[in-house]
């Protein structure tokens, strides 16, 4: 027989704010279009925060532009259980990725108030600045800094795509606050996010208990041969920076593909110069994105490569240099709170299974400063970052439930508490 909880989100409310915040940014594109410290992030912070202060919750912002809804319950003097994730998106994108984690999170905190629930500690809902590293680099930019990964002045002085510094984007919008970021060390921190994967979804469990997460190395491969006439070199007396770079996608994508292995490789920017139709390209610039769970598999991946651009250069004539764009190790979540998340999935009826995040997200910063892990719901054919991103409106509700459950338990709210 499944438990009956007193307590528990409001659907409606859940839903209609999601569907609310995913309006803002659509100018131009099916989905929305949210960039870090934009003015489309902007209307959907100032939306975020007037939810907080509606509900009770102290605003406060630190300094490299994080957004938090804090509920000072339970004994102020000791650390506060954090939730929460980010709101700024893709370009295009869907409505869930993020933003799901933080309106969740703001109603686990209605949820237990409206229920007259007494944690033991302060519960904080967090929406990280620039999560997706579009705009700036690099990604996860806000709970890197605070988690003290890198330097604030560092972050704030960071160039975006379109030549803007975030630190005067951020005090253009309003979202430069007072507070040093890591002002509040939390006792732990859980985010509530849609998969972004197939796995839920293709085996019908509604509740992914995230144990571990891939470490990411993100390069950028600069390749210059010689440009020359397309129609009168011979193919044997080219020096073509395009063909070079084309050989390191194919190897990247036969040996990522190769036997039983987890690693995966993108080439997912590139560019060409001159870009002429009728010119031998001189250079090409290109992204690499190595993903993997295991820290000396990645290092593997990592050297493999380098060696491979070694060989490129001198087989084809060209000059290939890497600059690293970004480096994270793999995260190994904290065993108890994935554990207390099974347990918060049976409790509902829900079944679960454990996980790990292919994607990057902000636990993976938090993780440094506190336990932490992650929660997932299914994402309907694994699509992501597009307007066609989709989750049910069930796993939907069955997720933050679920992250009820766990917060009320890192809180100090057992079981038996929720059930008198």
């Amino acid at each position: 027989m499944v438990p009956q909880h007193p307590a528990a989100v409001d659907a409606s409310r859940l839903l209609g704010r999601l569907r609310q915040l995913g309006a803002i940014g659509r100018e131009g594109g099916d989905g929305p279009t949210r960039l870090a410290a934009s003015d489309a992030e902007k209307a959907g912070r100032d939306l975020v925060a007037g939810w907080f202060a509606a509900a009770g919750l102290e605003v406060a912002v630190d300094r490299i532009g994080n957004l938090f809804g804090i509920w000072r319950g339970g004994d102020p003097a000791l650390a506060p259980v954090m939730v929460g994730s980010h709101i700024d998106t893709v370009i295009n994108a869907g409505i869930f990725d993020g933003c799901y984690g933080v309106l969740a999170g703001l109603e686990v905190i209605e949820t237990m108030r409206a229920a007259g629930m007494a944690p033991g500690r302060p519960v904080v809902v967090a929406a990280f600045t620039n999560e997706e590293g579009v705009r700036f680099a690099p990604d996860m930019l806000g709970s890197l800094v605070y988690a003290g990964g890198l330097a604030l002045e560092a972050g704030l002085a960071t160039v975006g795509t379109d030549g803007a510094v975030l630190g005067a984007e951020l005090a253009r919008i309003g979202y430069a606050g007072p507070h040093e970021p890591g002002f509040l060390r939390p006792h732990a921190y859980v985010e509530l996010h849609i998969e972004q994967g197939p796995v839920l979804d293709r085996e019908g469990v509604p509740i992914g208990a995230v144990e571990n997460l891939q470490g990411i190395s993100w390069q950028r491969v600069t390749i210059d041969g010689v440009a020359n006439h397309a129609g009168t070199t011979p193919m044997s007396m080219r020096h073509d920076a395009g063909q070079a770079a084309a050989r390191v996608i194919t190897f990247l994508r036969d040996r990522a593909g190769r036997g039983n292995v987890p690693t995966v490789a993108t080439v997912g920017c590139m560019a060409f110069e001159p870009n002429a139709i009728n010119v031998i390209p001189s250079r090409a610039t290109f992204t690499v994105d190595l993903r993997d769970p295991d820290e000396a598999r990645l290092r593997e991946e990592e050297a493999a490569l380098a060696r491979y651009l070694v060989e490129l250069a001198e087989a084809e004539g060209v000059t290939i240099s890497v600059e690293r764009l970004a480096r994270f190790e793999p995260v190994i979540f904290e065993g108890a709170i994935v554990a207390a998340v099974e347990r918060a999935a049976a409790g509902r009826g829900l079944r679960s299974r454990r996980m790990t995040s292919g994607a990057g997200h902000d636990a993976q910063m938090m993780a440094r400063l506190c336990p932490a892990a992650m929660i997932f719901v299914p994402s309907i054919d694994g699509i992501s970052h597009n307007p066609r991103e989709r989750t049910l409106d069930a796993d939907l509700v069955g997720g933050a439930n679920v992250l009820l459950d766990t917060v009320c338990h890192l809180a100090g709210i057992d079981r038996e508490d929720l059930a008198s």
